[in-house]
C-alpha cells in the first residue's frame, strides 16, 4: 500500500513523530509498504520544505509559512493537503485528530482515512492543561469528537481511549488498540554507578509532586547513599517545584538533576540506574496516554515501580514491573527500597522487562495498523 501519515508537528522536538509515527512507519516499510510522513514545521520552522529518508521512510516537512497568525494556519492546512494529494495514497493515517492535519483531511475526497488517538484533548485533557486560546480549544474538542466518526478506522494507544471512542458511537470493529511500541535498538548493558541509583524520567506535569516528594524523602531517610537521577523538564517549570520540595524536606542532596536531554543521550543515562520510578496521578489524561517514557524504561531493561494507572498495567503486568496504588507515597517508597535491597529481584525484573519490550516491538504491532487500513479501505 501507499500510506501517507499526517503528523501534528515536525520531527523535532516533540515525541509523537519520533516515538510513535516513525517507528511504526519503518516497521510497515519493512513489511513492503511505501510510507511517507508529511509534517508541518510548527515547532521547527528551519526544517520547512525539507525531505529526508529515515530508514526507508520519507519525512517531508511542508514549507514554512511567510506570515504568522491565522494566515499561517491556512498555509499549514493547505500545504498538508497538497502534499498528501500529490502522493496519491491508498490510505491516509492522521496522527492526532486535531490541528492543521485534522483540517487538511476534510478535503481528502474518497481516500480511506484512519485516525490515530494517542491522548485526550477534551475536558480533563490537554485543553485543561495547556493555555490554548479559547477558539483553539473549541476547535480541538470538535475535531476530537468529529474526525474519528468520519474515519473508516481508528487506532488508539490505550483502552481508555478505546472506550471513549466507542462512546462516540463508533462500532468496536472499527477501533484498533495499537499501544506504543518499544524502540528498535537493543538496550545498553547496565553501567553500575558508585551509588544505588533511582531514575525519574518525566515531563513532571503528570506527577503528584507531593506524593513523589514524600516517597523520595522516605527513601532518602532509609537509604542516604541512594541517588536520584532526574531527567526531564516540566510544561510549566514543575521541576522547580519538586526541587523546592526537596530542599524544604531535606533530601536535595540525593538529586542529580540532568534536565531536558536529547533523545540520543537518554539510553546511556538509563543504563546507570538500578530502579526506575513511573508514578503518575490517576486522571483521565494519564489513563488515556500511551506513556512513551514508560515504554522507554521497559526497553532499557530497567526494574520499574509504577503507579497502576492506564496503560501501565498493559505494559508491565503480570511480571515486568511492580505496580503500586496511585497516590500512595508509602507504597511507592516501600517497593523502591525493596528493589534496592534485592539484586535477585532486580535481575528478574530486568529479564521480564526485556521480554515485555520484545512483545511491544513495532514489527509485532505493525499488523494491527494493517488491519485498520484494511477496515478503512473496505468501508471506503
Amino acid at each position: 500500500m501507499r500510506i501517507v501519515m499526517i503528523a501534528p508537528f515536525g520531527i523535532k522536538p516533540k515525541g509523537t513523530l519520533l516515538a510513535r509515527m516513525l517507528p511504526l512507519a519503518q516497521a510497515l516499510h519493512r513489511r513492503g509498504h511505501t510510507v511517507t510522513i508529511v509534517a508541518p514545521p510548527v515547532h521547527n520552522p528551519a526544517d520547512g520544505g525539507t525531505t529526508r529518508d529515515y530508514g526507508g521512510v520519507t519525512v517531508t516537512h511542508t514549507p514554512t509559512p511567510p506570515l504568522g497568525g491565522p494566515p499561517a494556519a491556512l498555509w499549514h492546512t493547505a500545504a498538508l493537503w497538497r502534499s498528501a494529494r500529490r502522493l496519491r495514497p491508498d490510505v491516509l493515517h492522521l496522527f492526532k485528530p486535531k490541528g492543521f492535519g485534522g483540517l487538511a483531511v476534510l478535503a481528502r475526497g474518497r481516500v480511506p482515512l484512519v485516525v490515530d488517538c494517542d491522548d485526550w484533548e477534551g475536558p480533563g485533557g490537554w485543553n485543561d492543561l495547556l493555555p490554548y486560546p479559547p477558539p483553539a480549544k473549541a476547535l480541538f474538542a470538535w475535531q476530537e469528537r468529529d474526525l474519528p466518526r468520519r474515519a473508516g478506522a481508528v487506532t488508539v494507544v490505550s483502552h481508555t481511549l478505546e472506550t471513549l471512542v466507542w462512546a462516540m458511537g463508533i462500532p468496536p470493529q472499527r477501533v484498533f488498540y495499537l499501544p506504543n511500541g518499544a524502540p528498535p535498538t537493543e538496550p545498553l548493558p547496565p553501567q553500575p554507578a558508585p551509588h544505588p541509583t533511582i531514575v525519574l524520567y518525566t515531563r513532571f506535569w503528570e506527577l503528584d509532586l507531593a506524593e513523589v516528594a514524600a516517597a523520595l524523602a522516605t527513601i532518602y531517610r532509609a537509604r542516604p547513599d541512594a541517588r536520584l537521577l532526574l531527567i526531564g523538564k516540566g510544561e510549566r517549570g514543575e521541576e522547580q517545584q519538586l526541587l523546592a520540595l526537596a530542599t524544604a524536606q531535606g533530601w536535595a542532596a540525593m538529586i542529580d538533576n540532568r534536565g531536558w536531554q536529547e533523545p540520543a543521550a537518554i539510553p546511556r543515562l538509563l543504563a546507570s540506574a538500578d530502579v526506575a520510578l513511573a508514578p503518575i496521578r490517576d486522571t483521565l489524561i494519564n489513563r488515556a496516554r500511551g506513556m512513551a517514557k514508560l515504554v522507554e524504561l521497559i526497553a532499557a531493561g530497567l526494574p520499574i515501580v509504577a503507579s497502576d494507572v492506564g496503560t501501565a498495567r498493559d505494559y508491565l503486568a503480570p511480571d515486568a514491573g511492580i505496580l503500586v496504588p496511585p497516590g500512595d507515597a508509602q507504597a511507592l517508597a516501600a517497593a523502591t527500597l525493596e528493589l534496592l535491597a534485592d539484586e535477585t529481584a532486580r535481575l528478574r525484573l530486568r529479564a521480564a522487562a526485556r521480554a515485555a519490550a520484545h512483545r511491544l516491538a513495532w514489527p509485532n504491532l505493525a499488523p494491527i495498523a494493517e488491519a485498520a487500513y484494511q477496515q478503512a479501505t473496505v468501508r471506503a
